[in-house]
């Protein structure tokens, strides 16, 4: 408990030194002037889209980049000559970002609908869907040497992950896309502004398929981590 308690205040420590804590504010103030113009009737059906790219720009963007500014800096093989332990190593960059997106996502919608959406449901839709994205982020920017290459790369899964959108707009209600985890969140964010009524079936499938995928796409990092950074650092 200690080392993460150390490892998750040099974590926003970094992340406020790095910027990316000014750069969520101006995510947040884009998505505000996207809201804002809108009819007080339409901003609660734009806000599920909103809260599911606040996810994908925090969870899968900020946490690639906290990974190639460690590769520049030369510090990611840490976790192999400290004590720190690849899951408290983890767990810290996740539960900085995933406070980051939590506090962003519910500001913005605060401003622009007032206190008129569930709170529950959009917290927790936040947390699991910017977990979700959070490790696919950084399982996928690990094999990359630059940000450059792994951009290009980046947006097959992150296409893939906002597939559900199809789904939740209706342009294509194929139930498989219920195998992509993003459905979860995204149902619970329509759920939070009264725009879906999810069945007792749709809120165990939000509840708990998700965090199944996180801890798959957790142990998918891990080795992922294995193979390109703490290999790479046993062989210098």
């Amino acid at each position: 408990m200690r080392r993460f308690a150390a490892a998750l205040r040099l974590e926003v420590t970094l992340q406020n030194r790095q910027r990316f804590l000014h750069a969520a504010v101006f995510s947040g103030l884009i998505w505000l002037a996207v809201l804002l113009p809108l009819t007080p009737a339409l901003r609660p059906i734009a806000e599920p889209y909103i809260l599911l790219g606040d996810i994908c720009v925090i969870g899968f963007y900020f946490v690639a980049g906290t990974v190639f500014l460690e590769k520049q800096d030369g510090t990611i093989g840490a976790v192999t000559v400290t004590p720190l332990r690849f899951r408290e190593y983890l767990a810290a960059k996740l539960t900085a970002l995933a406070t980051i997106s939590l506090v962003v996502g519910v500001v913005v919608v605060t401003i622009a609908d007032g206190f008129g959406y569930r709170l529950l449901p959009l917290a927790v839709g936040v947390v699991l869907g910017t977990l979700l994205m959070l490790l696919v982020g950084f399982t996928t920017s690990l094999p990359f040497a630059s940000i450059g290459d792994w951009f290009l790369a980046a947006t097959v899964p992150l296409a893939v992950m906002s597939l559900p959108v199809l789904y939740y707009s209706g342009l294509w209600t194929n139930p498989l896309l219920y195998l992509i985890p993003t459905q979860g969140p995204l149902l619970l964010f329509g759920s939070a502004f009264h725009q879906v009524t999810l069945t007792e079936w749709q809120i165990a499938y939000a509840l708990i398929y998700p965090p199944v995928c996180v801890v798959a796409l957790y142990l998918a990092a891990r080795a992922m981590f294995g193979r390109y950074v703490l290999a790479g650092a046993g062989a210098r």
